[in-house]
């Protein structure tokens, strides 16, 4: 696999051997400290289903990297030179033919970087998730990091939010701007697909097939190997996924299921959605926007106070 597509985007943390050969790249130099927020590390298996382990830093210094704070407090081994991530704790990839490995993500977004060359930004919320790739081998962008990325944005650069509504005066949408709101996040308010996606964080609140306007919703009518979200739906069904890609679930309209996902379409684009088949569903969706109920998912089931994680888990 190409060293900057897929899991090769997840995978350029060395070891600490290897770091102390490669100083400038792994960002061991003193630093300032830098002001705001700290920083976290969670590192997950199974699409965030098991919690393996977490570490947080009140405060980061200049040329921190993803790659220097996840082997200060975890046992790590690369292969090819430092390149990916062998294992973590003992939790080994399953190498250059396997189909399970391990990727990372800072706030919500898979880095187009190796986990030695992203610095961090205070506030960053970094998670490594060990995991099949069969069925989704690209996840451009999960929901785990909630309050993030509409808190601190994107690699130091705070991304003006915008709450895009089928109806603005629903109870699902003003339900989304108080979760915002609680967590001191400022929005702006338009219709869906409105223009001037570039360079914005949006929340899009709209029920399929509403929804399929904005860019990059209609390939859930796929699945996973299209949007890296388990889960397919159309104006009829909405088919919850496991992890090989089966069905685990159908939901039809009325029975109030949403679905909370993000999508990157585009590498000047993020978009979280919350959609359903009715407004029961939607609803649901935008009271979950929590972080204790979105915690470490790459995307996410609501059915009224009930939040599964995707792909849902067997029996």
């Amino acid at each position: 696999m190409s060293p900057v597509t897929g899991r090769a985007r997840g995978h350029g943390a060395l070891a600490a051997l290897a770091c102390a050969a490669l100083l400038a790249g792994c960002g061991l130099g003193a630093g300032e400290e830098l002001d705001g927020a700290g920083v976290e590390v969670r590192v997950t298996r199974d699409f965030g289903h098991q919690v393996l382990g977490s570490h947080s830093e009140r405060q980061i210094r200049e040329d921190q990297t993803v790659m220097r704070l996840l082997s200060s407090q975890f046992d790590v081994d690369t292969r090819f030179g430092g390149r990916f991530v062998q294992s973590i704790d003992g939790l080994r990839g399953a190498g250059a033919t396997g189909r399970s490995d391990w990727f990372f993500f800072v706030n919500g977004v898979e880095s187009s970087e190796g986990a030695a060359e992203h610095e961090l930004s205070p506030g960053d919320r970094v998670q490594w998730d060990y995991r099949p790739w069969d069925e989704a081998e690209a996840v451009p962008a999960i929901v785990g990091a909630f309050p993030e990325p509409f808190l601190h944005g994107l690699q130091g650069k705070r991304r003006p939010v915008r709450l895009e509504c089928a109806e603005a005066d629903s109870a699902a949408c003003r339900a989304a701007g108080d979760r915002l709101e609680a967590v001191g996040v400022p929005t702006a308010s338009s219709t869906v697909g409105a223009p001037n996606t570039e360079t914005i964080t949006r929340l899009v609140v709209a029920p399929w097939p509403g929804a399929r306007i904005v860019r990059g919703a209609a390939e859930l009518e796929e699945g996973p190997e299209a949007t890296g979200v388990f889960a397919r739906i159309s104006e009829e069904k909405l088919e919850l996924l496991d992890e090989s890609g089966a069905v685990a679930r159908t939901v039809r309209p009325g029975d109030g299921t949403a679905l909370v996902l993000a999508l990157r379409p585009r590498a000047d684009e993020l978009v979280w959605l919350v959609t359903g088949l009715d407004e029961e569903a939607l609803l649901a969706g935008a009271r979950a926007l929590t972080e204790r109920k979105l915690r470490d998912a790459f995307a996410v089931a609501v059915t009224g106070d009930r939040v599964e994680k995707l792909p849902l888990e067997g029996p």
